[in-house]
């Protein structure tokens, strides 16, 4: 016996998660800005990582309510990597399973992690194929970059389906400008505008002075990038030269961990690195690269794995990276929600960028729409950060929503108990203000949690200096930086660290932050919404989150336990 897996559409906005054994039960669309070149041969070799069930994932899940929570008596004493692996290690049942079905077919070249739960394994093409009946791999090209996936659903053995939760490799091709969490985009100055965004404006907004700057030890922060997304050091230098001068700061990267490319620098990963280490200042930074060694190999997937097997880790990590939440099967976002969950209860916080695009459109039926939500930052386990806009371009004015501030409802995640009050709060207030509701999930979680600048950065990128670099993936490094920076001085003090912060971000109601009350993002451009989405409102909202850090405020009232 096997269990097949095919295909289901629903023309429905908002679904609850569903039961699933494997990640492919639903992500076997290819976009169509990818060229099907031919099938592979059947000797290429080819990279699978097989997600193993884990035990254990309510008590996790329970673990990190505990130590995530400001009024529980287990308030930040996280637990060591050691004892994480003890408590969601899969069964000896799973991993033998798993082992024998695998040998089975030949396949032995197989990388397992100290947590049992991940085995990256490669085999000819002919093998998987036969494992997985009626995957079928063929080589996808778009501008220039390869890719090997199938695009027809698979079975296994019923005795198999229950102990796997999905199997990477397959399906899952980046959608164009998320290739590496394209969020940023390149404006042109109008006229008479200000020269834009520098560490000096950042600093002077939120309230920084050149004394806040890390100094412990034990303390680091880390920015992931993927794909063909490399940061140049001598970038990094000459930003620093042109404009760190007002504050100490380290003008290279501590460690890189994986493998930079010779290629040229991208804006992206220019971007990343020199704003968490121009507003986290002074703090060593770690930088995540995965070039893709492989075709079949998923990046964000790899890093997820590293992650969540290395013993020492910097304790904030930023991340520009996202996908539509319909393009990924329930199972496979549930999964990662896990690997998120076993980050939070070691006191590691994660932070994501909201996206560009607003609430997002999704196309149901030619007369039907509905806002589109990203994944990752729909987790309730993440920290999920939108962008905002000085609301005088020509001078360091207050906040206003930018436009392109990724937000919204999760169609498949329900409303977090630590910002129930919030969304409730901000449905009261808005009221009639709101979208359709045929337009969005009610009972979602909600993103995102607070905001930054995000429009109209410099970056030094390839020894230039790149003017109007606009996105939420400069404000989700800012804000990493600032968490780093407290961190800093919690480590100083004696205290943990941060480590997931939303409950306790949730439980400070908008205090030690700039309210930002005006503006609204995108969505679809219909006859309905006409282009917009949700409005900024008093407290929180799904826009701006809490709005944005006053830095020495935030500073005292996380910095006292």
């Amino acid at each position: 016996m096997r269990t097949v897996l095919t295909l289901v559409v629903v023309l429905v906005c908002s679904s609850p998660v569903r039961p699933g054994f494997l990640e492919e039960d639903q992500d076997v669309l290819i976009p169509d800005d990818w060229s099907r070149v031919g099938p592979v041969g059947p000797s290429e070799q080819l990279e699978l990582t097989f997600a193993l069930r884990q035990q254990g994932v309510d008590l996790l899940g329970e673990t990190l309510r505990r130590v995530s929570d400001p009024d529980s008596p287990q308030y930040a004493k996280y637990l060591r990597l050691e004892e994480v692996s003890s408590l969601v290690r899969p069964s000896d049942l799973t991993q033998k399973v798993v082992r024998r079905w695998l040998q089975s077919h030949g396949v032995s070249a197989c990388l397992s992690v100290l947590t049992r739960d991940f085995l990256q394994c490669t085999m000819p093409a002919q093998v998987a194929e036969a494992l997985l009946p009626g995957a079928k791999f063929h080589r996808y090209v778009r501008d220039g970059r390869s890719q090997v996936r199938s695009s027809a659903p698979y079975s296994v053995h019923d005795e198999v389906h229950q102990h796997l939760d999905f199997v990477g490799g397959l399906h899952r091709l980046p959608p164009r400008g998320q290739d590496v969490a394209s969020h940023g985009r390149n404006r042109h100055p109008k006229a008479g505008l200000h020269l834009g965004v520098t560490p000096a404006i950042l600093r002077a907004r939120y309230n920084l002075t050149a004394s806040d700057v890390g100094s412990s030890q034990n303390n680091s922060q880390a920015v992931a990038q993927f794909l063909e997304q490399y940061y140049h050091p001598a970038d990094l230098a000459e930003f620093m030269s042109m404009f760190g001068g007002s504050f100490p700061h380290l003008s290279l990267v501590d460690r890189v961990v994986g493998t930079q490319g010779a290629g040229r620098a991208g804006l992206e990963a220019s971007l990343d690195v020199e704003y968490i280490m121009s507003t986290g200042a002074n703090i060593p930074t770690w930088v995540f690269t995965n070039p893709g060694r492989h075709e079949s190999q998923e990046p964000f997937l790899q890093w997820m794995v590293l992650i969540s097997n290395m013993s020492a880790l910097p304790w904030v990590h930023t991340v520009s990276y996202g996908d539509d939440e319909d393009s990924l099967s329930n199972a496979y976002m549930t999964r990662i929600n896990t690997e998120f969950m076993k980050a939070g209860v070691r006191g590691i916080s994660l932070l994501f960028a909201s996206g560009d695009s607003g609430a997002g459109c999704r196309h149901l039926t030619k007369e039907e729409n509905c806002f589109r939500p990203s994944f990752p930052a729909s987790s309730p386990y993440v920290t999920t950060v939108g962008g905002t806009s000085f609301k005088n371009p020509f001078k360091m004015t207050y906040e206003v929503t930018d436009y392109i501030s990724g937000g919204g409802f999760s169609n498949v995640f329900k409303t977090p108990d630590y910002q129930a009050s919030a969304v409730k709060a901000y449905m009261q207030t808005v009221g009639g203000g709101l979208p359709p509701l045929t337009y969005f999930n009610t009972s979602g979680r909600a993103y995102p949690d607070l905001a930054a600048l995000s429009d109209n950065y410099w970056v030094v990128s390839n020894r230039m200096p790149v003017p109007w670099v606009s996105g939420t993936s400069a404000s989700t490094p800012v804000v990493g930086g600032m968490l780093a920076l407290i961190n800093d001085r919690r480590l100083l003090k004696g205290l943990p660290p941060l480590g997931f912060l939303n409950p306790r971000l949730y439980k400070l109601q908008g205090e030690a932050m700039f309210d930002v009350t005006e503006g609204c993002h995108l969505s679809c451009i219909d006859e309905t919404v006409q282009g917009r989405g949700f409005c900024a409102a008093p407290s929180w909202d799904p826009v701006t989150g809490w709005g944005t850090p006053n830095y020495p405020a935030l500073l005292a009232a996380l910095l006292d336990q």
